[in-house]
């Protein structure tokens, strides 16, 4: 079979810095949670200071917050809890928490939910989290059986029980199985939530774990299946093995029963470069051994392990291999790729034999070219098809390509339209495949499919979790500060005399990484039948319309993500849907980063700020955790030149005391080990020690994710919510504490 995901493991792809919080992403790390579970000077506030607060952030002994860094530190912990009884005591008080902490859960563990699968061996497997299983259960049923309105599961792994029994925190990290067979599984469990994990091997015929199998202890080390007897094995165990972003830096051979310390080195990558790892990946009945080299976030060397030896495959160093079918290998492009014969460009997906690869003399051939206004979302692979997840003004359409003596052969699915669909999983031994529908306002739906044939059931539908009636969608375009046009979305009351509304603005703009229309029962209960807006942004950084729309605010560049941002809550004042009083913003990730520099540039504009495991203190950021595989996308902070545009809008450098910010509700996680949870809590303390209003939550597990289970999500959620309530719509709630809304009806 071709491979289902980039060979780049995903907690280093795009989807790292995704703003709805991580989970798990596409690849081999975590196939059993799906995507449906699932930046101008003269802007900046103030007289000049920010530029001066910049210049005046030397290296980290003049930080005052500096302690705050040491994420178990006593006095760090300490100074988390006090900020955290404050806000909780605030939040918890407003007079909608309860019910939205309740509804949340209800919606978060309710049965009715669609247990998403993933195709193994003909089985279909999930991992399934509900008001008795917060931890989770991995199970397995037949095909035949999930078509039934109850499916008869057989229970792999009870995680509530083994945290329980072994008296752990464990947290569902996902399994990699072995192909052909499916009889064993490496499964990872995180301690609270963390990137890192414990690697254990499980016996899917016994439902049990190995006794002396293959083990790794907690660690960011990545292990894949070689054959039954060895694995390949990409170390992160000590700090020499590890490259400065703190990923595997070496490629060993591990034998069953020998010890991971001796396994035969087969590949080893520099101290600078991101990550390096390997998998075997199967076309078909033909294995192929694959060893990826990521020198920065976007460039990666591909080598192919034959005998012993490893040969480069002659590929563009900024192009994503997600497949081989056929002994074809796809590639998507990020730039141009200049054959001599042919220039294939950026943004397709491309082609070219394992053979002609390997030996340097590569003729590839265009797959797939997409429009001006289009974009490839995902490339997923069937038994003798490639699926093509294509965006068109961010509205989702699927595209099927076979080859057929020697020629690429394009059909367009007959899926449904005028929404967002994610491939949740696609067969090895056949072309079928399950994919998700949904929209704003249209619930969930689980379809399976068979790609060959084109033919398509819908198997489930969530229910409605919010009442949809008097809702519109709507697609408008602001103007950045340089012209261009930035598409966004409004969801709101259709009724105009409602005007302005309590207004919801969110965004991402960074890595690539596509924000679509989506259903988001949270959302809704909690905040648009309440009378509220939601707008989502599709703003430069991100990857609507392929490299160009990412490459055109990265680096030097990132002040245009924060225009286009500003661009769209001018238009919603503007065209009169909020007021500045009434409009709030929400980011995650780079998402918060979004949020802090909008903030600190543009203050008047808002009226409430929601910032999510952020990054925000841009001068050390390379120097946290993982931060410094991202220096591709921010540039690094150690080149003055680069520290002169970074400094620009780093939040944590261009506070501004005299500034009338409004509140601030700062969230992140101490089990973070991806974004360091030192750039929330060191920006909190400044906004306070400048007099500035914020209130802070820490989750004390939880991971780059926010929360470690449905409970911590659900109340997260409330907690967010409340704040939003309090500050965008202060009439939302009655004396008995319902909702406006559902009183008059």
């Amino acid at each position: 079979m071709a491979a289902r995901a980039a060979l780049v493991p995903a907690a280093l792809g795009a989807a790292v810095m995704a703003t709805t919080a991580c989970g798990a992403t596409a690849g081999d790390g975590a196939e059993e949670t799906t995507a449906a579970e699932r930046s101008h000077k003269d802007t900046a506030p103030g007289d000049g200071r920010g530029d001066e607060a910049a210049m005046k952030a030397p290296e980290s002994p003049t930080d005052p917050f500096l302690w705050l860094e040491e994420v178990e530190g006593e006095r760090a912990l300490d100074w988390v809890k006090e900020q955290n009884r404050t806000a909780t005591g605030a939040l918890e008080a407003h007079p909608l928490f309860e019910r939205m902490h309740e509804r949340n859960l209800d919606i978060l563990t309710s049965d009715a939910r669609i247990p998403y699968p993933t195709i193994r061996g003909g089985k279909l497997y999930n991992f399934w989290r509900d008001d008795d299983h917060v931890r989770g259960l991995w199970r397995r049923t037949t095909r035949d059986s999930y078509r039934a309105a109850s499916p008869e599961w057989e229970t792999l792994l009870d995680l509530d029980a083994l945290a329980d029994e072994e008296d752990e925190n464990w947290v569902w990290g996902g399994a990699r199985c072995r192909h052909p067979d499916y009889d064993r599984c490496l499964v990872s469990l995180s301690i609270g939530g963390a990137d890192a994990a414990v690697t254990r091997e499980f016996d899917l015929e016994r439902r049990a774990f190995v006794e002396d199998g293959f083990y790794l202890p907690e660690s960011k080390s990545r292990v894949a299946w070689r054959d039954r007897d060895s694995v390949f094995l990409a170390p992160a165990l000590s700090e020499d093995e590890m490259t400065d972003s703190g990923y595997p830096r070496t490629v060993r051979l591990w034998e069953r029963g020998g010890d991971p310390e001796d396994a035969k080195l087969v590949f080893e990558g520099e101290r600078s470069d991101v990550s390096v790892g390997a998998m075997r990946i199967w076309d078909k009945d033909d294995p192929y051994d694959l060893i990826y080299q990521a020198s920065d976030f976007f460039s990666r060397h591909y080598y192919l392990y034959e005998g012993g030896e490893t040969v480069r495959l002659a590929v563009p160093e900024d192009a994503n291999l997600v497949g081989i079918l056929d002994g074809q290998v796809l590639l998507e492009l990020r730039s141009d790729w200049d054959t001599g014969e042919r220039t294939i460009p950026r943004g397709s997906l491309a082609a070219a034999s394992v053979d002609s690869l390997a030996s340097g003399d590569a003729a590839p051939d265009p797959v797939f070219v997409p429009g001006e206004r289009a974009s490839i979302a995902g490339v997923t692979t069937t038994e003798n098809t490639v699926l093509l997840h294509v965006l068109d003004d961010v509205v989702s359409r699927l595209v099927r390509f076979t080859r057929d003596e020697g020629s690429w052969r394009e059909h367009e699915l007959d899926a449904p339209d005028l929404g967002t669909i994610t491939i949740v999983t696609a067969d090895d031994d056949s072309d079928a495949f399950y994919y998700n529908y949904a929209s704003f306002l249209t619930p969930s739906q689980l379809i399976e499919a068979d790609a060959a044939r084109d033919h398509h059931d819908a198997l489930r539908e969530e229910p409605a979790w919010f009442d949809p009636s008097g809702l519109e969608v709507s697609q408008h375009e602001a103007v950045s500060a340089d012209g261009t046009k930035i598409p966004y979305f409004v969801v709101a009351p259709e009724d105009r005399e409602a005007r302005p509304l309590p207004t919801l603005l969110t965004g991402y703009g960074g890595f690539q990484v596509s924000r679509t229309p989506s259903y988001a029962g949270v959302l809704g209960a909690s905040w648009l039948e309440g009378g509220g807006a939601y707008v989502l942004a599709n703003i430069r950084g991100g990857g609507e319309f392929g490299p160009e729309w990412h490459e055109a605010a990265r680096r030097e560049n990132r002040q245009r993500a924060f225009d286009d941002f500003i661009a769209v809550a001018e238009d919603l004042i503007e065209q009169g849907v909020t007021t500045p009083e009434r409009l709030g913003i929400r980011g995650g990730s780079n998402g918060g980063l979004l949020v802090g520099a909008t903030l600190v540039q543009r203050p008047e504009l808002f009226g409430a700020a929601v910032v999510q495991v952020p990054l925000l203190d841009m001068r050390r950021y390379h120097k946290l955790l993982a931060g410094a595989s991202w220096m591709a996308e921010y540039g690094d902070p150690d080149d003055p030149d680069d520290w002169s545009f970074i400094r620009e809008y780093s939040p944590y450098h261009n506070i501004d005391r005299d500034a009338d910010y409004p509140q601030v509700l700062i969230t992140t996680s101490t089990r973070d080990d991806r974004v360091h949870p030192g750039h929330a809590r060191k920006m909190t303390a400044r906004l306070l020690d400048e007099g500035h209003d914020v209130l802070y939550y820490e989750n004390i597990e939880g991971g780059h994710g926010g929360a470690a289970d449905l409970k911590q999500e659900a109340y997260i959620s409330a907690l967010v919510y409340a704040y939003l309530h309090e500050r965008l719509n202060p009439d939302a709630a009655g004396d008995e504490g319902e909702p406006r809304a559902s009183r008059e009806e």
